[in-house]
């Protein structure tokens, strides 16, 4: 998932930095030299002899997981590249973005360091039952990106016959009270909700577009999201920015989005 959401980024003519562990096998050089076609700086990855987890989803017909099983890698050594490089990778971040369910430690450092430049972070969930134990950490995220099942699980409801027109509310009030700056909360065919720490909320209805394949649909949402709010858009129009990135996404074979300019979509980016 993160490297998708790297290479997402990098493929709206972004440079984003990729901080992560790989081990020693070809895989993981496949890996390194995508990223590095896809112009994504993998300067601060690092090779252990257990550094790349392995991972299956089943997905329904209508693109939900079904079962999944996964075996994790070991993150230890990225709180060491944090320790040795930090500093210099977060001041010269226009933005961070993370897994909210890696080791808790981990997240503290990057939130630390992104507190200490003035960065903002935001967060999106690839095991919500990890994520909930760090529901402490989440309040000092920028926005946090889930889907409706796992915000049921993070709210102890259950959302799954709701309508966009249902949810965005009830959104907004869990929102508000369990102070998480702002969230959005994917429902697949039917869009996005999205919701501020002040109680107001909305919907982000979804680009109808052929599906091809869902896959990585997700990571480009969250991309799109992330884009949009570390160049000055609104959630709303941030969520819009996702929701584009991830119609592209489910009209191909490929699990990441395909070239786009950041004038396309308004950004006011600093050109490298």
């Amino acid at each position: 998932m993160s490297r998708n959401v790297a290479e997402d980024i990098a493929n709206v003519e972004l440079r984003p930095t990729f901080v992560s562990v790989v081990d020693n096998s070809g895989i993981s050089t496949d890996v390194i030299n995508k990223l590095n076609r896809h112009k994504v700086d993998t300067s601060y990855i690092r090779r252990t002899e257990d550094g790349l987890g392995t991972w299956l989803a089943v997905f329904s017909h209508n693109g939900d997981v079904v079962a999944s099983i996964s075996k994790r890698p070991d993150l230890s050594e990225i709180s060491t590249i944090l320790k040795e490089q930090g500093d210099e990778i977060i001041a010269d971040a226009d933005a961070v973005t993370v897994d909210i369910d890696m080791e808790s430690y981990i997240l503290k450092q990057i939130l630390d360091l992104a507190e200490k430049y003035h960065k903002q972070v935001y967060a999106v969930v690839s095991n919500m039952s990890i994520a909930m134990e760090r529901r402490d950490l989440m309040k000092r995220t920028a926005c946090l990106v889930c889907n409706a099942q796992e915000a049921g699980l993070l709210f102890s409801d259950d959302y799954k016959k709701l309508s966009p027109e249902e949810l965005a509310p009830i959104i907004g009030r869990k929102v508000k009270s369990a102070q998480y700056p702002r969230m959005v909360v994917t429902m697949g065919e039917q869009g996005a909700v999205y919701a501020e720490i002040d109680g107001s909320f909305g919907i982000c209805p979804p680009i109808n577009v052929a599906v091809v394949d869902t896959t990585g649909a997700g990571d480009a949402f969250f991309s799109g999201v992330t884009i949009g709010l570390t160049y000055g858009k609104t959630l709303g129009e941030a969520c819009h920015i996702g929701a584009r990135l991830a119609s592209s996404v489910i009209s191909t074979t490929d699990n990441v989005c395909p070239r786009f300019m950041p004038e396309e979509f308004e950004l006011k980016v600093d050109r490298f």
